[in-house]
């Protein structure tokens, strides 16, 4: 496989006006990963998006996709799946005539059929879009970003309104087509999401990229937590951690084994029953909600 990237963005800046959306932002994808670019609210990614995707230009900095500037439509659009938030379809047309429609504004090809096997809306093919559920709008908008199979595909809140069944069904097929090579971009609010299926996140705030890494290099940055609850008269702890006066206790450590070997042994020894108890390492979410700590 190729190691040039798939997206490269190099000190990008976006204006509106006097607001900068978006400040010398520098990240790339690589080809066959999961990147899933996260962000507080206001942080830029939509709009950082919106120029990778060719949608809007950009105020400096450049973009690349595939080595093109990405609003050379002839030759990057045929290449690249975008489910937005919204996709706006017609409430006229019926679900086949809307995914017919995406391959021949895209220049991609497929079996219409196929693809709404795979989404699941086969029984809905001769159906309008205004009469759709919620849900089958959101399956009808990945059908129309995987239909050709792309080589780099944009997934926006893929999952919002689905159903377990129907969320279990779209990463089944984002997982084949990373399979056979497929790049993907993700955006969520679903931090599980992409704390399981990440290969790296970018972590913006104020318009810059705030960090990048596996979800193991940006856990790191934070300290794992230990809580339990002590009985009254308990003897002192062998390890530093916050107490309060109902005797529940935080410890954050990074070591967290070496921690935890000490504190279970010293509750053996001293017969200390450690109610409630609960240690993990840092989660995806911890990491996003220090962010603007």
């Amino acid at each position: 496989m190729s190691t040039t990237p798939v997206i490269a963005v190099d000190r990008l800046n976006l204006t509106y006006g006097d607001f900068h959306a978006v400040r010398d932002l520098t990240f790339e994808v690589r080809p066959g990963e999961l990147y899933a670019l996260l962000g507080t609210n206001g942080a830029g990614k939509t709009s950082t998006l919106e120029v990778v995707e060719g949608h809007r230009n950009p105020t400096s900095g450049t973009v690349r996709v595939f080595g093109n500037d990405p609003r050379n439509r002839r030759v990057v659009r045929p290449r690249v799946g975008v489910m937005l938030q919204e996709s706006g379809f017609s409430p006229d047309l019926t679900v086949r005539e809307s995914v017919g429609l995406i391959g021949r504004l895209t220049r991609r090809t497929d079996d219409v059929d196929r693809v709404l096997d795979l989404v699941d809306l086969t029984d809905r093919a001769g159906r309008q879009v205004s009469q759709l559920s919620g849900g089958e709008k959101r399956r009808l908008d990945f059908a129309t970003a995987i239909y050709g199979t792309p080589e780099l595909i944009f997934l926006d809140e893929p999952t919002t309104g689905l159903d377990i069944s129907s969320r279990d069904a779209v990463w089944a097929t984002v997982d084949r087509m990373r399979e056979n090579g497929a790049t993907i971009v993700l955006t969520t609010h679903y931090l599980e999401e992409a704390q399981q299926r990440a290969d790296r996140i970018g972590l913006m705030h104020q318009g810059t990229l705030h960090r990048e890494g596996t979800v193991a290099e940006l856990t790191r940055t934070l300290p794992a937590v230990i809580r339990f609850s002590l009985p009254t008269a308990a003897p002192t702890l062998p390890l530093s951690g916050d107490v309060d006066a109902d005797g529940r206790v935080v410890v954050e450590t990074f070591t967290l084994q070496q921690d935890l070997h000490l504190l279970l042994r010293w509750a053996q020894e001293n017969a200390v029953e450690l109610r409630d108890l609960q240690a993990g390492p840092t989660r995806l979410d911890d990491v996003f909600r220090a962010i603007g700590s």
